[in-house]
């Protein structure tokens, strides 16, 4: 994260949170905290630690079989910030000096900015994406996970399959121990290729304070130049190949409509669902600082408003 200073944003949560910040005294929502308020039955995805063995023991005596049972704990309230991260070719459009958005650039800066506000809240921060053929997940922490995660937005590949958002948001629900209720999730993708509303919905129910941040380009992204007759390169993402095309007044009309649709229905959908997106048009880091900044001040204003 080194060179020019960032402008932190702040963290603020989309619902006001009980208890006291940064985990100095426990909440009066449940979570993983320290104090001890109470026992529930073991349910899939519990971490082991969290199971009261004398209590299990005794209930299972009781019924004559296998009972389990896991203390539930008052949430402190250290944010935890887990960045979900798409790397499909396509994300790593356009290098310079093309004259669109630096689809990889605005992607490295956003996740410093992000990272760099998570670190100065002092919030435990993790990650995860589907690149170079794998499963690359980072449960978040504190000492070394700015600059690992810094350090991978740099240099992994971008070669993701196109449902790897899908699969992010999947695998977190399957990590409910290291993110409970309230975490902070950014989302960030283009969301050109379509996340299921079942998979926001799912997000959503968790309790996790999910933020979309979209990266398209406004001009040949959420709409389409006129253009017509011009030759225009067009990329295989995945195989680098460069195609020159040229599209009449019909096909742009077709393809701007689309564009907008397609624009308009992310937004319905994640809106819908009381997400507050943060959308990023520029690879220029104070403008993404901004934006970010942008964000939590609106989100301050909704809550003085309530």
């Amino acid at each position: 994260m080194a060179g020019r200073e960032r402008r932190i944003f702040p963290l603020v949560p989309r619902r006001r949170l009980t208890g006291a910040p940064f985990g100095s005294f426990a909440g009066r929502r449940r979570g993983t905290g320290n104090e001890v308020i109470g026992i529930r039955r073991y349910e899939r995805g519990d971490a082991v630690s969290s199971i009261d063995w004398p209590a299990s023991a005794r209930l299972s005596t009781a019924h004559a079989d296998d009972e389990f049972v896991v203390r539930v704990r008052a949430a402190d309230q250290t944010p935890r910030v887990v960045l979900l991260v798409d790397r499909r070719p396509a994300m790593g459009l356009y290098p310079a000096p093309l004259p669109w958005l630096s689809k990889a650039s605005a992607l490295r800066e956003a996740t410093i900015s992000i990272v760099a506000s998570a670190a100065a809240a002092r919030a435990d921060i993790g990650a995860v994406d589907y690149a170079a053929g794998e499963t690359w997940w980072l449960p978040p922490g504190r000492r070394d996970r700015p600059r690992l995660v810094a350090d991978r937005a740099a240099a992994a590949p971008f070669d993701a399959p196109d449902d790897g958002v899908e699969r992010g948001l999947a695998l977190l629900g399957e990590r409910r121990a290291e993110l409970p209720e309230s975490s902070f999730v950014f989302v960030l993708s283009d969301f050109l290729a379509p996340v299921g509303a079942e998979s926001w919905r799912g997000a959503v129910a968790r309790g996790w304070d999910v933020v979309p941040v979209v990266i398209q380009d406004p001009v040949w992204e959420r709409s389409f130049p006129d253009a017509a007759g011009v030759g225009l390169p067009v990329v295989d993402a995945r195989g680098g190949r460069v195609s020159l095309v040229r599209l009449g007044r019909g096909q742009i009309a077709r393809r701007r409509a689309a564009n907008e649709r397609r624009y308009a229905a992310l937004m319905d959908t994640v809106r819908a669902l009381g997400l507050e997106p943060v959308e990023l048009t520029t690879s220029d880091p104070l403008e993404i600082d901004l934006a970010f900044l942008a964000w939590a001040e609106e989100r301050q204003r909704s809550r003085w408003a309530r």
